[in-house]
């Protein structure tokens, strides 16, 4: 069963958000997404058919939701699931990267007892997919960001999710499941940050937008999670990024990898988990951090903030909702990111909690309320 209803903003404000809720068999929701994601533009990818073959493999022995929506795939396309020669996921219609900053408090630091999340995603806006490749909008090209989903999935077996996507049919930005185990990704190291050399061309295992989907489909709470994440094979599919994870019981970590490639996993026992964008295994103590310069869009100044706000205080969903603001990206027309979403995930409620960037002067959408269940 399809259901899709547009829930935020016009085709004149700077965002049109739908909600697109799916359920059945995932084949039935890999068919569903897949046209979707032509309606979009999207079309396979050639691929080595040695690496294509790895690839299938991989997710039906590790995420066989994902393998079940490729055979979905193919059916739209009308071909055969078991060929090598494209990728029948990875369905992109927007470059990948972003900012954002990202809160987490614990129950015990909560007014009223729920460990909540609040998270910013801030990205390049309002340039088009053209100008950030260096080149020059094509005629009716539209900004970067201007088009996200909310996507629900309520499978015949498994966990129910909720995702928020700005550019990724197949994976997700933000993401809670019915379990309660919640999920979000964030760009993990500014003053290194390189574009890729051309195309990024799918690997073997998850690239860095379809990690937070694996987990929602697969894991019900962080122990899961930490376990997952360090037995999985996985690969960046544009800028590096890490991730927060937190539970309905309590629990939250930040897991990334170092520039050599060592994977870490980050907690601060039962105090607040602030991150933005730098590499927290590198500067573990937020009270001695580096000087911002003027590649690191003040990840340093930002993660500062939210330890400051959160350091010793009961806090509540307002409060949190206030600090995100307070580190949002500047409507500033010489900046070039703006926060297209702010987001409150209540893992115990299983429920995220969701304003859209409308247009500069404060243009937010009204708060909207999902819930996978």
């Amino acid at each position: 069963m399809k259901n899709m209803t547009q829930i935020a903003g016009s085709k004149d404000d700077a965002q049109l958000v739908h909600h697109l809720t799916l359920s059945g068999s995932q084949y039935e929701i890999g068919q569903v997404l897949t046209e979707e994601a032509r309606r979009l533009g999207w079309s396979p990818t050639q691929m080595n058919p040695v690496m294509n073959r790895a690839r299938r493999t991989w997710f039906e022995r590790h995420w066989p939701q994902h393998h079940a929506r490729m055979d979905g795939a193919a059916a739209v396309l009308g071909l055969d699931p078991d060929q090598d020669e494209v990728a029948l996921d990875a369905m992109s219609y927007i470059p990948q990267g972003s900012g954002c900053s990202a809160m987490w408090i614990p129950p015990s630091a909560s007014a009223d007892g729920n460990g909540r999340v609040g998270r910013n995603y801030d990205f390049f806006f309002p340039a088009t997919t053209s100008e950030i490749m260096g080149g020059t909008p094509r005629p009716g090209e539209l900004p970067i960001g201007s088009r996200p989903y909310v996507i629900t999935t309520v499978p015949d077996e498994g966990l129910a999710t909720t995702v928020i996507t700005m550019n990724e049919l197949d994976g997700c930005m933000d993401g809670i499941n019915s379990a309660g185990l919640a999920v979000m990704l964030l760009m993990a190291d500014f003053e290194t940050a390189t574009p890729p050399d051309g195309p990024v061309t799918p690997q073997v295992g998850l690239s860095s937008v379809h990690l937070p989907r694996f987990l929602v489909e697969t894991c019900e709470n962080t122990d899961q999670a930490k376990q997952a994440l360090l037995g999985a094979k996985h690969y960046d599919f544009g800028a590096p990024l890490h991730y927060l994870v937190a539970d309905a019981h309590g629990q939250a970590f930040v897991w990334e990898r170092g520039r050599d490639g060592t994977e870490h996993i980050i907690e601060f026992g039962d105090g607040p988990l602030c991150v933005t964008n730098h590499l927290l295994h590198r500067h573990p103590d937020p009270m001695n951090l580096p000087a911002d310069t003027e590649h690191s869009f003040r990840t340093f100044e930002r993660l500062r903030t939210l330890h400051e706000n959160s350091k010793g205080a009961t806090m509540s969903e307002q409060d949190i909702r206030d600090s995100l603001r307070g580190v949002g990206a500047s409507e500033d027309p010489a900046m070039p990111f703006r926060t297209l979403w702010s987001t409150i995930f209540d893992p115990a409620a299983r429920t995220l909690s969701t304003r859209f960037y409308l247009g500069d002067g404060g243009r937010y959408s009204e708060e909207l309320v999902f819930s996978p269940r």
